[in-house]
């Protein structure tokens, strides 16, 4: 009889050799003799008998296939989004919140620096419509600079991904 390690019985049951040793503990898995080693036949019995057991107490049916078609399918979904954020369709949440926070503490800054910027040229207009106008076109600047979210989104992650290299 070939006898296999924990390693082998979790990637034929489809669970981390973790799991293996979780359930060797609680006795639903089997090690031969003294080894640490698991005849594969048996560990997937007894797996099998496990899954069985469970379910019967839950008052479940077990439906293998419907399992393991259940993990098929979220592994599939978790390889495509992935894939999407390879691919730069999709963004992580840390990456949005830190470009986020970014591009909002440049256009506060540059929003509080008009004031100082400005104020000599401010100090010699006299027209209020003139000084309205002047303002207007210099926040329509900045919020302009904001508009640009996918520019700077990119500026950020490159800066970003250069930082980690």
């Amino acid at each position: 009889m070939k006898l296999y390690d924990k390693n082998v019985i979790a990637k034929f049951l489809d669970m981390t050799p973790k799991n293996v040793e979780r359930l060797t503990d609680k006795g639903i898995l089997k090690t031969v003799g003294e080894t640490k080693l698991y005849s594969l036949v048996q560990a997937s019995n007894e797996y099998i008998r496990y899954l069985r057991e469970r379910n019967h107490e839950t008052g479940e049916a077990a439906d293998l296939n419907e399992e393991r078609a259940k993990l098929t399918k979220a592994k599939r979904i978790n390889e495509e989004l992935d894939l999407a954020v390879k691919r730069g369709e999709l963004h992580r949440t840390e990456d949005i919140k830190k470009v986020m926070s970014s591009i909002l503490i440049n256009f506060k800054s540059r929003l509080s620096a008009i004031p100082a910027e400005e104020a000599d040229k401010l100090a010699t207009m006299t027209d209020k419509a003139k000084i309205f106008l002047y303002l207007n076109a210099k926040i329509k600047e900045a919020l302009l600079e904001l508009s640009d979210f996918e520019e700077m989104f990119k500026e950020e992650i490159k800066e970003d991904e250069e930082s980690n290299d």
